[in-house]
């Protein structure tokens, strides 16, 4: 498990969801997916992206 950094290759808004997929290696586009389900059917998705963004750092 590399460590966890926001992408800036893997991104569309923050790199939230790439850094998740390139520290899990996993499929960016499923890494997404889950999260938009996670703000849609548990309403917490949105604040934990946010709360992401702010502290995990970016990639050198």
């Amino acid at each position: 498990m590399k460590p966890l950094r926001l992408s800036k290759t893997n991104r569309k808004i923050a790199g939230v969801c790439g850094a998740f997929a390139e520290s899990f290696d996993l499929d960016a586009t499923l890494v997404r997916i889950a999260w938009v389900c996670c703000a849609i059917f548990a309403g917490t998705g949105f604040l934990a992206y946010v709360i992401c963004w702010l502290v995990i750092p970016n990639e050198e």
